[in-house]
C-alpha cells in the first residue's frame, strides 16, 4: 500500500465522526432544536449537505459593512449604523452599491462540537450579489463558531444588478461541521486516484486541486463567457427565466487569441477548462486564490454539494462556472491559467439524496451557464 493511500485511510479512520453533516442530519438538528426556523421548512430548502437561509421581514440599510466583534451583537451595531428600514413582506428593490443587513428566519443553538460555515448560493454569486452571513460576536464573515447560540443575519450588497427580494428569498446557504477540516494533499491525491475529481490529465494538487479557465469556448459558436452590463433593469431573485440575456449581458466571443483582458471592476461569467466531480461521500469548496498571481477574484459562491458532476446523478462533464472580477488594474487571463483551487471535505455520512437527483438542482451537467434568472 503506498503512502498516500495509507494516510488517506488513516484520515478516514480518525475523522469517521468528523466532517460536514448530510441532509438527514440537518433534519435532525431541526428536531433537536439546534437549528430553529421561525417559519415552516420549505420543500427543497435542505440540500444534500447544506440548508438554504431565508430572509426575514425587514432589511436595514446601513452606512457600511461591519463585524460586531466579541461581546457585541449585530442588533447593537444596527442601532448605531442603520440609516433606515425597508419592509420586505411585499418585496423591495435593493440598489447597487448599497449595504443592507437582513435578519434571517433561521437561528442556531449549536452543541459544543458543532460549527457552521455559510456562502452565497450559486445563483446569488452569478448575479454579482455580494452576500455574507453575520452572527453575534463574530470576528469573521460566514464562519459560525462551535457552540454558537443566537440569530443569523445576511449582509447584502448588489454589485452590478439591482435585485428584487422579499421575505423568504434565499440568497445564502449554510453547512454544519463536526471537527475541523482534515483533508490533506495526500488524502486528496488518493481521492482523485479513486474518483477522478477533475478531468485534467495531470491534476495539480497543492493546498487543493487546481482549476483553470477555458478561453477557447464553444467550438461551434465561439462563446467564451459574458460581461455584465451596467444600468440594467431589476432582477427578481425568485423568478427563474424572467430576464432576457442580452438585456443584462454582453457575450464574449473568441477571436482566436485565447486570452481575455479583464476591465477593472467589471463582472464576468466564465467557465473552467476542467469538468469537476464531487463524489457523494464529499463536498467541495473553491478557496480564494493567491492574490500574488493577479489582482482578481474568482467565484463568490464556492460550495459544491456532494454529487455535483457525479455521472450516476446525471452530472458527467459538469464544469465550474467562474464569477470573475478584476481589481484596480486591467489583467490578462490566458487560456488554461489556474484561477482557483478546490478543497474537498468528507461528510459524516452519505446523504439521502445527492446533487441533481430529483431535487431541482439547476446546475448539474452545466457548461458555461448564467444564473437561472436568464433565458
Amino acid at each position: 500500500m503506498d503512502g498516500a493511500a495509507s494516510l488517506a485511510e488513516s484520515e478516514t479512520a480518525q475523522g469517521a465522526m468528523q466532517g460536514i453533516l448530510p441532509s438527514h442530519s440537518i433534519h435532525a438538528l431541526i428536531e433537536s432544536g439546534e437549528l430553529h426556523l421561525s417559519s415552516p421548512l420549505l420543500e427543497g430548502q435542505i440540500q444534500p449537505a447544506s440548508l438554504d437561509l431565508r430572509l426575514g421581514q425587514t432589511a436595514h440599510r446601513v452606512r457600511a459593512s461591519f463585524l460586531p466583534g466579541p461581546g457585541r451583537t449585530v442588533a447593537e451595531k444596527l442601532d448605531d449604523l442603520a440609516l433606515h428600514e425597508i419592509d420586505l413582506t411585499e418585496g423591495a428593490v435593493l440598489e447597487t452599491g448599497c449595504v443592507y443587513v437582513v435578519p434571517l428566519q433561521e437561528s442556531l443553538a449549536l452543541g459544543e462540537a458543532l460549527s457552521a460555515a455559510a456562502n452565497p448560493k450559486s445563483s446569488t454569486g452569478r448575479l454579482d450579489v455580494f452576500t455574507r452571513v453575520i452572527s453575534d460576536g463574530a470576528r469573521s464573515f460566514d464562519q459560525i463558531e462551535a457552540g454558537y447560540a443566537g440569530p443569523l443575519y445576511a449582509e447584502i450588497c448588489p454589485q452590478t444588478f439591482p435585485i428584487l427580494v422579499r421575505t423568504g428569498s434565499r440568497l445564502s446557504q449554510i453547512r454544519f461541521r463536526i471537527g475541523p477540516p482534515s483533508q490533506t494533499d495526500f488524502g486528496l491525491e488518493a481521492l482523485h486516484s479513486e474518483h477522478r475529481l477533475v478531468s485534467a490529465d495531470n491534476a495539480d494538487i497543492h493546498d487543493g486541486i487546481a482549476l483553470s479557465v477555458d478561453l477557447i469556448g464553444d467550438r461551434a459558436t465561439g462563446l467564451v463567457g459574458y460581461r455584465a452590463k451596467r444600468h440594467t433593469g431589476v432582477v427578481d431573485v425568485d423568478a427563474p427565466g424572467s430576464c432576457a440575456v442580452l438585456d443584462y449581458w454582453d457575450p464574449i466571443l473568441s477571436r482566436g487569441e485565447r486570452r481575455l483582458i479583464l476591465d477593472p471592476d467589471q463582472f464576468y461569467i466564465l467557465a473552467s477548462k476542467e469538468a469537476v466531480h464531487v463524489p457523494p461521500t464529499h463536498a467541495a469548496e473553491m478557496v480564494p486564490f493567491n492574490p500574488l498571481v493577479g489582482e482578481f477574484r474568482v467565484h463568490y459562491a464556492g460550495f459544491f454539494d456532494p454529487g455535483f458532476g457525479h455521472s450516476e446523478a446525471g452530472g458527467a462533464g459538469s464544469k465550474a462556472v467562474l464569477e470573475v472580477r478584476s481589481h484596480n488594474v486591467p489583467f490578462i487571463l490566458e487560456d488554461g491559467q489556474i484561477i482557483g483551487r478546490l478543497v474537498y471535505e468528507r461528510l459524516t455520512e452519505v446523504p439521502d439524496q445527492v446533487y441533481g437527483q430529483g431535487i431541482g438542482s439547476h446546475y448539474q451537467a452545466q457548461g458555461l451557464k448564467l444564473s437561472k434568472h436568464f433565458r
